[in-house]
């Protein structure tokens, strides 16, 4: 399983040298402007947090950050030239780094998973158990890097409050009871949580289900702010970007006819919250 999903061995997070420097830089312009960052967030319409996370080289920053901040600090090409460049993103799998550029601009996400909570949706404890008992072993430092890049991420769900998002989860997953009973009840708190947000969509596929328009496995769907419509299938050790548009529209209506056969999103929060009970 992936960098994504749950830390993936053949994922090892690569160094961010390059993300780090391009920081520096946006630093450099942001002080030559007299801004701080409490400042400089608001003018390119992003969070203190995620500046300072661009500054400090953890966050891949996002193409309109990039543009904003050229813009703002007039920065005569200094900022988008570097930025063509940056490939490597600390803690995420090689082959779900494209994909993660493109969730974090995205206008709408849709994803059913089979296998794990998605990560966007992971706590700490949920997260943590996946990365310490992964084969090959990870070091203290490798899981530290995924747990950051995994939490980074994650305020995605709070950062983009125009971007719609939508998880189809199978119910054997809460069931499954990964980490402990403990981890479990966190886990399920925290998804509840998360299906509050007005731009959160959160469906349970019942256990038993006779119709099912996803036993092909997990998968998912991207709209791109030109209105593009992209898709990324993951197996063990490898992930695959879909940019066919009849491969796309396939899965796209695949999506759809589970939307209908999963429990509606409030009959989801009631199962959730039944299980909560029960852990």
């Amino acid at each position: 399983m992936s960098n994504e999903g749950t830390g993936g061995g053949g994922g090892e997070p690569e160094g961010s040298d390059s993300l780090k420097a391009f920081g520096e830089v946006v630093k450099a312009f942001r002080r030559r402007a007299g801004m701080t960052q409490e400042q400089f967030a608001p003018a390119v319409r992003y969070s203190v947090p995620t500046v300072a996370s661009i500054e400090q080289g953890r966050r891949f920053p996002p193409a309109d950050f990039v543009n904003r901040a050229e813009e703002v600090l007039d920065a005569f090409g200094a900022l988008r030239g570097p930025a063509r460049h940056l490939s490597r993103r600390p803690g995420l799998a090689s082959w779900f780094r494209q994909w993660a550029r493109l969730e974090a601009e995205a206008v709408s996400l849709d994803t059913y998973e089979c296998r794990l909570i998605p990560g966007l949706l992971q706590t700490e404890g949920y997260a943590r158990t996946l990365f310490v008992n992964q084969l090959p072993p990870l070091g203290d430092d490798q899981i530290e890097a995924q747990m950051a890049a995994r939490l980074e991420r994650q305020r995605l769900l709070t950062e983009r409050p125009n971007t719609a998002y939508s998880f189809i989860l199978e119910e054997h997953l809460f069931l499954r009871r990964t980490g402990g009973a403990r981890v479990t009840a966190e886990l399920i708190d925290h998804v509840l949580r998360i299906a509050d947000l007005r731009n959160v969509e959160i469906q349970i596929m019942p256990l038993v289900q006779e119709a099912h328009a996803g036993l092909a496995g997990p998968m998912q769907l991207l709209e791109t702010p030109d209105n593009r419509w992209l898709a990324y299938c993951e197996g063990q050790e490898s992930g695959q970007m879909v940019t066919d548009p009849k491969v796309v529209s396939m899965l796209k209506m695949r999506y759809a006819r589970m939307r209908s056969q999963a429990l509606t999103p409030e009959d989801s929060r009631g199962l959730l919250r039944r299980m909560r009970g029960a852990a």
